[in-house]
Protein backbone atom coordinates (compact mmCIF):
# COMPACT_ATOMS: atom_id res chain seq x y z
CA UNK A 1 0.00 0.00 0.00
CA UNK A 2 1.36 3.15 -0.87
CA UNK A 3 1.53 6.64 1.20
CA UNK A 4 -0.89 7.91 -1.34
CA UNK A 5 -3.19 4.77 -0.94
CA UNK A 6 -3.23 5.56 2.57
CA UNK A 7 -4.07 9.36 2.04
CA UNK A 8 -6.82 8.34 0.20
CA UNK A 9 -8.58 6.06 2.86
CA UNK A 10 -7.23 8.68 6.06
CA UNK A 11 -9.69 11.59 3.60
CA UNK A 12 -12.35 9.19 2.95
CA UNK A 13 -12.91 7.81 6.82
CA UNK A 14 -12.11 11.28 7.92
CA UNK A 15 -15.42 12.85 5.51
CA UNK A 16 -17.31 10.01 6.77
CA UNK A 17 -16.45 10.63 10.39
CA UNK A 18 -18.20 14.53 9.42
CA UNK A 19 -21.31 13.77 8.29
CA UNK A 20 -21.70 10.20 10.98
CA UNK A 21 -21.00 11.92 13.77
CA UNK A 22 -24.21 14.42 14.01
CA UNK A 23 -26.54 12.09 12.53
CA UNK A 24 -25.54 9.73 15.09
CA UNK A 25 -26.36 11.94 18.04
CA UNK A 26 -29.90 12.40 16.66
CA UNK A 27 -30.60 9.10 17.23
CA UNK A 28 -29.01 8.00 20.53
CA UNK A 29 -30.95 6.99 23.61
CA UNK A 30 -29.95 9.59 25.98
CA UNK A 31 -29.58 7.61 29.39
CA UNK A 32 -29.02 10.51 31.98
CA UNK A 33 -27.16 9.02 34.93
CA UNK A 34 -24.46 7.94 32.45
CA UNK A 35 -21.70 10.69 31.33
CA UNK A 36 -20.77 11.44 27.94
CA UNK A 37 -17.46 11.91 26.51
CA UNK A 38 -17.74 15.02 24.00
CA UNK A 39 -14.97 14.23 21.53
CA UNK A 40 -15.20 14.82 17.73
CA UNK A 41 -15.10 11.52 15.69
CA UNK A 42 -12.48 13.71 13.54
CA UNK A 43 -9.24 12.72 12.53
CA UNK A 44 -8.14 16.06 11.19
CA UNK A 45 -9.56 19.18 11.09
Amino acid sequence: MTTTNLIEIFCILDEFCKYFTPELKKHLVDVPDKRHRNRPCRLSD
